[in-house]
């Protein structure tokens, strides 16, 4: 393991697969609750490959004072930094969140695989909830999305973390 500190497209897949999206999502869950925990916007992020966690982030905005340290953002450089290549062809990622724009672009550059997410962004989602940037014809590669996994958690997360701050 490295580390690293709507309207969608969801595909349909047998319970083994959803067991295996569930697992990941936990591991997900774990990352974005200790970034919670460093006053962090919740989510956490995990690239996977062959079944193997090859990068993970959780959200660092503020303690890295960098927009783009977004989870998904992190797990990416952690997993392209692993394989020695900046393409992730093979690879799946799993974070809580619906990404955003950033996010979704840095997807299509990297080529993952498929995205699956747990709540649905409903201001800023960009996989499908406001925009679609990773199902766009103009584009040479396309995203498979899975969303809503583990979908109640990852919400009830984000909800709790606004609700203290409030």
């Amino acid at each position: 393991m490295v580390s690293a500190v709507g309207a969608v497209n969801v595909v349909s897949h047998n319970s083994s697969v959803l067991g295996e999206h569930e697992r990941w999502m936990a591991h997900a869950l774990r990352l974005a609750e200790a970034g919670a925990a460093a006053g962090e916007v919740p989510v956490g992020a995990v690239v996977v490959c062959e079944g193997e966690i090859i990068g993970e982030g959780s959200n660092r905005p503020i303690a890295d004072t960098d927009p783009s340290a977004h989870a998904e953002i992190i797990a990416l450089r952690a997993a392209a930094q692993f394989q020695g290549n900046y393409r992730l062809n093979k690879a799946d990622l799993y974070v809580t969140l619906e990404p955003c724009a950033m996010c979704s672009g840095a997807m299509l550059h990297a080529r993952i695989r498929r995205l699956i997410f747990g709540a649905y962004d409903p201001n800023s989602g960009a996989a499908g909830s406001v925009i679609d940037v990773l199902d766009q014809a103009q584009f040479n590669h396309r995203v498979e999305v899975t969303g809503g996994v583990s979908e109640r958690l990852c919400a009830a997360l984000l909800q709790t973390f606004f609700r203290e701050r409030r």
